[in-house]
């Protein structure tokens, strides 16, 4: 039985864990898990759980919970999600925080000596160098949840790095995959949400249609797998039935395929290496009949570009984009910026900053603080 700790048990991952969990109780346990301020979806699963240990964002909200269920050690507040890690007891944390929040629950685990089931490519677009260190000196194991690296991993089994010759990651193209660049001036937030191929939360559907969300994969693809950026490449595949392919150095492909659920990559991270019954529904491929695949524009989609540069170089830049995005993202969600701001903000943040080498958790955070005091006050002078 494999004690699971869940982090993000409200959002779309989260829920999709759940139910792999609840699919197969004779292997996993649920003992702990964190929401944001989504107190109903904590109390929904307290009721069809018994866990041990719990995280919310407000005091208030913890008392609640207390009230119902006085047993549960409860943490709170800006330093309770890591307390949570440190003081819960499991075998694996799933982490499927959105955005740079995941990174010090990530690495306190890994410092415990405890694998992680990653869900937060934000994590390793940050602080790739230093997650891969912490990784190798505690020997643990980090198992990628994202559909993408997933079916790169499935693709890896069995065959030697060595003889690896490129990652072909795929990508939907996202909500706008089919408009111009001229055509994107009046886009609205309900449009942005419109993906044509999953069901995801609003902050990834719209890096999605930014391609921001494949650029990031790009950077975590290249920590996971030890691959150069040269040899990592994105097709455009509007059916999301191919999730990625591996090809050889004997020009042999080798790829994933698979009906657009992500209960299937879950589990997988909670299995490996094994492999389990899932009740999703099988892949028809007569069904699906044809497969497309083109040659993405990185005029079209600016970010996926930047995303590449900014990963060759290196140092505090990727924690730059990352952070500029995840602001420029929210205040789009906001209504305080248009859609195409979003990659005005994200150049502007990182030509204005100072490369820096990142030796430690201190340089991230000094990054990320300072990026995100950038893009606000850029967004102030925006709407003025």
């Amino acid at each position: 039985m494999k004690k699971i700790l869940l982090l993000g048990a409200s959002g779309s991952i989260g829920l999709q864990t759940i139910d792999v969990i609840k699919n197969h109780p004779e292997q996993y346990e649920l003992v702990g898990f964190s929401v944001g301020k989504q107190i109903d979806k904590a109390l929904d699963i307290l009721n069809e759980f018994k866990v041990n240990y719990v995280y919310v964002m407000n005091e208030e909200d913890a008392r609640t919970i207390l009230s119902k269920y006085p047993d549960i050690q409860i943490y709170y507040g800006s330093d309770g999600l890591n307390k949570l890690v440190i003081n819960a007891k499991y075998d694996l944390l799933v982490n499927a925080l959105v955005g740079f929040v995941g990174l010090e629950p990530t690495l306190k685990a890994i410092n415990l000596n405890i694998d992680v089931a990653l869900a937060n490519k934000e994590t390793l677009v940050v602080a790739g160098e230093l997650v891969k260190k912490a990784l190798n000196e505690h020997k643990v194991n980090l198992f990628p949840i994202d559909s993408e690296h997933s079916a790169i991993a499935q693709c890896l089994q069995g065959n030697k790095h060595s003889e690896i010759k490129k990652l072909i990651i795929t990508a939907s193209g996202g909500s706008f995959r089919d408009k111009k660049r001229e055509d994107l001036e009046n886009v609205t937030l309900a449009d942005t949400l419109k993906h044509p191929n999953w069901s995801m939360g609003a902050k990834i559907t719209i890096d999605s249609a930014t391609m921001m969300n494949k650029g990031l994969e790009v950077i975590e693809a290249h920590y996971l797998f030890d691959v150069d950026y040269d040899n990592i490449e994105v097709v455009l595949h509007r059916e999301s039935i191919v999730h990625s392919m591996v090809e050889y150095v004997d020009n042999s492909i080798m790829a994933q395929l698979g009906n657009a659920d992500m209960r299937l990559p879950i589990q997988y991270a909670l299995s490996f290496p094994r492999r389990f019954s899932i009740n999703t529904e099988p892949l028809d491929l007569v069904k699906v009949g044809t497969l497309h695949f083109e040659k993405m524009d990185m005029q079209r989609f600016p970010l996926l570009k930047l995303a590449y540069e900014v990963g060759k170089k290196g140092g505090n830049l990727p924690c730059i984009m990352n952070g500029a995005n995840e602001e420029a993202n929210f205040a789009f969600q906001a209504g305080e910026i248009a859609f195409l701001d979003i990659e005005k903000l994200v150049f502007m943040a990182v030509e204005h900053a100072k490369f820096a080498k990142v030796e430690s958790l201190d340089d991230i955070l000094a990054a990320d603080a300072w990026v995100r005091d950038f893009v606000r006050k850029q967004i102030e002078v925006l709407n003025k």
